[in-house]
């Protein structure tokens, strides 16, 4: 099995123990997400199946962004005038 294989192994693996806890819209974000933005997608199903046990409830949507939010805060835009 070649390297990529494996990955695309683990991270299955991964969103599969991610997906018993989240709710069909926060599964629906994610799958958007790791379409525009593979990189962020991993690091948040990542940190939702490394939680997993101490989860009670199911992640909604909005949960699920505030978990996006929190590992990548927005950026700050200063505007100057010339």
């Amino acid at each position: 099995m070649s390297k990529r294989e494996e990955l695309e192994k683990q991270i299955n693996i991964i969103e599969n123990i991610s997906f018993e806890k989240m709710t069909k819209d926060a599964i629906g974000r994610y799958h958007t997400l790791k379409s525009m933005h593979p990189e962020k997608a991993i690091k948040v199903i990542s940190l939702i199946a490394q939680k997993a046990q101490e989860i009670t409830n199911k992640i909604t949507d909005e949960q699920f962004k505030n978990i996006l939010l929190s590992i990548e805060p927005k950026k700050e835009f200063k505007i100057r005038r010339l």
